[in-house]
């Protein structure tokens, strides 16, 4: 009989407040689609970190006779055959070296050809001009300035480079788009919470009458104060559930069909189906949670029961 009328009171204040349950439900869904939106931007970041991170090279390039005319980096002239040596052997020497690959002039001439070769300085780089270079794989990637102080400023090196440069201005672009991402859910949370309290506590003003009866004849403050918390817990589960259908068609539509960025940008190494189902649980569990407590608060201090 309790469970019933708990039931019967649930249903009765979804329908004397529809319109801002409605807006709950919205608002509910919108911030926690951003919510989940913001975490999988995250492990988006994270994913092509560890996937670039992991193929990219410390490239150590050589002077040639073009840089012996251009500074002082080489000043003594192009690199010979014994630097070459040295430098090969003391690289493969160090610990943290997986592998080392030497590109010659004419190696780095062909792949700027298959890179540049529609461009019109393209047309006048000649072999002779392209510097060779020892591309340097680590263990740890993080480990890129071991290799600078022991080479940079070397006879025979112009100068060494960490290709994760390259990488840090687009992850620098994706955590700012998330960092908005979580600006904008903390606002769309605020004014979640806010339709909550006042939807609860219209609904609490519209059932005063019922309520005072239920003080008098001795009904628990905890009883008095569920039906208004499942209320919001339903509206919240409702708004969780759209959250992530938001998440998934997101997902769909931008990556495997509709814009088809998974083909359209093939080397970008997108997050997979599994990250994101992971990620629906959270939502729904805060969806549900959320505006119970934030009811339950209210409650508390409107009802002072």
């Amino acid at each position: 009989m309790r469970a019933q009328f708990v039931l019967s009171e649930i249903g009765v204040g979804l329908r004397r407040n529809l319109t801002m349950t409605f807006a709950v439900i919205v608002s509910v869904a919108l911030s926690l689609a951003l919510f989940g939106g913001a975490l999988l931007m995250r492990e988006q970041v994270e994913t092509m970190k560890d996937y670039w991170y992991d193929k990219v090279n410390v490239s150590i390039y050589l002077c040639t006779k073009t840089d012996a005319t251009n500074g002082d980096k080489c000043s003594k002239g192009a690199v010979t055959s014994e630097q070459k040596k040295q430098i090969e052997a003391d690289l493969k020497k160090m610990a943290i070296v997986e592998n080392v690959y030497y590109e010659s002039a004419e190696e780095a001439f062909k792949h700027y050809k298959e890179q540049y070769g529609d461009t019109a300085i393209a047309s006048v780089i000649t072999p002779d001009q392209m510097p060779e270079s020892f591309r340097v794989k680590l263990k740890d990637p993080e480990k890129y300035k071991v290799i600078a102080t022991a080479f940079e400023g070397r006879d025979g090196i112009e100068s060494v480079q960490d290709q994760r440069n390259i990488l840090e201005t687009l992850f620098n672009m994706m955590r700012s788009v998330n960092y908005a991402a979580v600006a904008l859910m903390l606002l769309m949370l605020v004014i979640a919470l806010m339709l909550i309290i006042n939807t609860v506590r219209v609904s609490a003003f519209s059932r005063r009458r019922e309520t005072g009866i239920m003080r008098l004849v001795g009904a628990s403050s905890f009883y008095i104060q569920m039906p208004f918390i499942m209320e919001a817990a339903f509206s919240g589960l409702i708004g969780g559930a759209f959250a992530c259908v938001l998440l998934v068609a997101g997902r769909y539509f931008l990556v495997d069909h509709g814009l088809n960025l998974a083909e359209q940008m093939p080397l970008v190494n997108f997050i997979g189906w599994d990250v994101v189902l992971a990620q629906l649980p959270l939502v729904i569990v805060i969806g549900l949670l959320m505006p119970s407590v934030a009811a339950f608060i209210a409650l508390r201090k409107y009802l002072k029961v």
